[in-house]
């Protein structure tokens, strides 16, 4: 027991770990500028992860539902930032969305598909504008497939910690550990809401 659990954390540590600063893309071109971005905000990867873990919980169709809505939700809200529309109160809803997606996980909130398209959907279209909001002199477009793809895989890890927290864990078990790295998440929220 204590041997998958550590084997769990292990994986849970490495998908948060954090990767590299932000690209400029004049030297690295605005497609691997916009892949490092989500990576560079412990709060978007967070967030991110947080997503995957909870559409594994809700399994079913929202196991990939989900994780499309924010995709596609995110680069609504980019769309919005170039086009120069003004959001109020990005950053906090940000670091909202950590700890909200996080407790959705914890407690394991069962809800239908398009309800949890729904909730993740208002929380990416804030990601997409912060993202666009940092464009910089990158290509949008260019920039924006590499910021859809770098989450695209950070939904997946999510996803796919859940379902190996299952699998290594099995029945209750499995979704208890899965619920507590939900939490996990939350709590990280808060501390960086906190230390920010």
């Amino acid at each position: 027991m204590l041997k998958r659990l550590a084997v769990a954390l292990s994986l849970m540590s490495l998908s948060v770990a954090p990767a590299f600063a932000h690209l400029n893309p004049d030297e690295h071109g605005s497609l691997l500028a916009g892949v490092s971005h989500p990576l560079f905000g412990m709060d978007h990867i967070l967030a991110m992860v947080a997503v995957g873990l909870w559409a594994a919980l809700l399994g079913g169709r929202a196991l990939w539902l989900v994780p499309a809505a924010f995709v596609a939700t995110m680069a609504v809200g980019f769309a919005a930032a170039i086009a120069g529309a003004p959001l109020p109160f990005v950053e906090p809803v940000i670091l909202a969305s950590v700890v909200v997606i996080g407790l959705l996980a914890a407690i394991a909130l069962k809800v239908p598909a398009w309800a949890g398209m729904l909730v993740v959907g208002v929380f990416a279209f804030f990601h997409g504008h912060a993202h666009g909001g940092e464009l910089g002199s990158a290509g949008a477009l260019s920039f924006g497939i590499g910021f859809a793809l770098s989450t695209a895989l950070l939904h997946a890890t999510g996803v796919g910690l859940g379902l190996g927290i299952g699998r290594a864990f099995g029945g209750d078990t499995g979704r208890l550990v899965t619920r507590i790295a939900g939490a996990a998440t939350a709590l990280g929220g808060l501390w960086l809401a906190l230390g920010a």
